[in-house]
This record gives C-alpha cells, sequence and structure tokens, in this order.
C-alpha cells in the first residue's frame, strides 16, 4: 500500500517537471463507438503526443530529474522503440548524450524516430527483458545513468501525469481501458486514479501472444513467459525481475483482458476509419479489450488510452 501511495504522490511533481515540454492531449468524444456499444466513449489521444506515444512523459520526468553530472557522464536506454524515441527527445531537450539498445526485433520505423532525434542505436537481444538487461549492465560498467522503460518511480510518476489530465478532462469518469506491456502506463494511471476515486474500474489489456504482467498477476509472481510475434510491438516482452511495476498492476488493476491479433487488427482498420487518427498496434489493443468488456459498460463514462502512432507502412499496407 505505501509503495501504491508514494506512486501516486509523485505524479504532481512530474507534472510541474514535464509540463513545458509535453502536450496535454485531447480527450476526444467518439459518436461511432458510443453507438456501437451504448457506453458514453471517449479517446485519451497519447498517439498526437510529441514523438507519437505516452513514453516522452516518463521519459521526460526521469531525464529531467537527473543533476549536471549525471548528464554529463551521458545517458542509457533499452526500448522496442517508443521509449527509445522519448529518451532522445528528452535528451534533446537538455543538450545531453546517450544509448540507446534495442532489440534485434525492434521495428524499423520506431528505430527511424530515434536517429532524427539524434540518439546512438545498438542493438542486443531477441527480447525486451535480454536488451534491458544489457543495457543496464552497461550502463554501470561505463558509469552512466540507466533510464528504465518502465521500472524506475520516476518513469511510472511521469506516465501517471495522464490521469490528471483525464480526471480535469472527464471528472465522473467510470472506467479505463490501459494496454499494458511492462507496467509502466498503467501502474502511473491507475495508482492515481484510485487514490483520487477507488470506484473508477481500471482495465489493463494485452494481446494473446504477450501477456506477461496478466499471467504474472494471475500467478502472484513475476513470471519468465516467452512472447509470441505480435501487432502490438510496442507492449511485447518480458517484465523485470522485482519490477516496482508489479504491485501497482496487482492490487489497482479491476480486470485483465486478452486480445488476439485478428481483434486487434480489426480494432485498427475500424478506429482508422471511423476516427480518422493514426494509431499502432498496441493502441488497437486498449480498444479492442473494451469491445469485448462493452456489455458490461451500458451507459458508462469509459476513457480509451491511445499509447502510440508509430505505426509502419508496411504494416498498414498488411491489415487494410
Amino acid at each position: 500500500m505505501t509503495l501504491i501511495y508514494n506512486a501516486a504522490q509523485m505524479v504532481p511533481g512530474a507534472m510541474e517537471r514535464i509540463q513545458p515540454y509535453i502536450r496535454q492531449t485531447m480527450l476526444d468524444p467518439s459518436t461511432y463507438y458510443s453507438q456501437r456499444t451504448g457506453a458514453d466513449v471517449y479517446f485519451k489521444c497519447e498517439n498526437l503526443q510529441h514523438t507519437g506515444s505516452f513514453k516522452v512523459r516518463g521519459a521526460l520526468n526521469k531525464i529531467l530529474s537527473l543533476n549536471e553530472e549525471e548528464r554529463r557522464r551521458g545517458i542509457v536506454t533499452a526500448s522496442t522503440g517508443n521509449h527509445g524515441a522519448a529518451c532522445a527527445y528528452a535528451l534533446q531537450q537538455i543538450g545531453a548524450r546517450g544509448i540507446v539498445f534495442v532489440p534485434e526485433t525492434a521495428v524499423e520505423t520506431k528505430l527511424a524516430a530515434i536517429r532524427r532525434r539524434g540518439a546512438e542505436i545498438r542493438t542486443f537481444g531477441l527480447d525486451s527483458i535480454e536488451t534491458e538487461k544489457h543495457a543496464r549492465e552497461f550502463a554501470i560498467a561505463h558509469g552512466m545513468t540507466y533510464v528504465p522503460p518502465y521500472n524506475d518511480p520516476l518513469v511510472v510518476a511521469g506516465q501517471g501525469t495522464i490521469a490528471v489530465e483525464l480526471l480535469h478532462q472527464l471528472p465522473n469518469i467510470d472506467a479505463v481501458f490501459i494496454s499494458v506491456g511492462g507496467g509502466g502506463l498503467i501502474g502511473g494511471i491507475a495508482s492515481l486514479l484510485k487514490l483520487a476515486r477507488l470506484d473508477i474500474e481500471v482495465f489493463g489489456c494485452s494481446p494473446e501472444n504477450s501477456q506477461v504482467m496478466a499471467q504474472s498477476i494471475l500467478a502472484g509472481e513475476i513470471l519468465d513467459l516467452p512472447s509470441l510475434p505480435t501487432l502490438s510491438d510496442g507492449t511485447v516482452g518480458g517484465v523485470e525481475p522485482e519490477s516496482i511495476t508489479f504491485p501497482l498492476c496487482r492490487d489497482y488493476v479491476d480486470q485483465y483482458i486478452s486480445v488476439s491479433e485478428e481483434e486487434i487488427a480489426s480494432s485498427l482498420r475500424d478506429f482508422m476509419g471511423a476516427q480518422h487518427q493514426l494509431i499502432e498496434g498496441s493502441a488497437a489493443v486498449s480498444i479492442a479489450a473494451f469491445l469485448k468488456a462493452a456489455d458490461q459498460l451500458q451507459n458508462s463514462r469509459v476513457a480509451i488510452v491511445l499509447c502510440g502512432a508509430n505505426i509502419s507502412l508496411q504494416t498498414l499496407k498488411e491489415i487494410l
């Protein structure tokens, strides 16, 4: 309970720190999804955030918190793409240098976004958990600061700033659907929402092909599970042992829902056709999960967090 409370308590400071560098993304009401499901549906458009992803919030909060000496020594991170681009953006703001380690399976579109912002890319491992372990060890060996993609209180608090905006934009919210990878996004949002109002239902959304956090919650401990290829590349991979996000996800997420690759692809097509915005597979996961649960949310006010927009043209061609 103390860990969760402290995570929420860090969010206001994170908001003050990062506000000059982020967009307050719109909460977009959807006539199409509201009529389709009988719920009052809104999309929290982090797909329109700088770098095309919510990740910039956590990266900024961590990197802006570093002292001058830490910045001078350099920064290391590990990422499947979006967190790497977010760190590169944050480093641009303060004029620091950094290295982004990515798994061999990283999507080229996301790598290009990192390169455009001037960060150095190095490849290691097939799974994100291998890459994270290597990057952390590299940072220690070279006296640099490691910026985790999710397993860090400052990163989690940065992601939690989305909840501050949500509560301002839709004070009477009933339920939130959030995609789950390492748990930083949902952990940060849920910790603050539940501190504000325990009756808000928080749904964790995962692809069937990579649901490490959801299965770990069921087992009561962090599991070492393989991930299969998925359109939701932003949530793919394992969870670090003893990650601080595990108790947040265990205690403050009400329900976990997994969705198939077919459901993700269908949600991508339907959303882009109806809402005329670009999203990536990990954002479509939360839409697909909502559609599965819509029957239990009639007349409820529902926010769906669109976590990113960084999808490759090749993937778009394949699903359209």
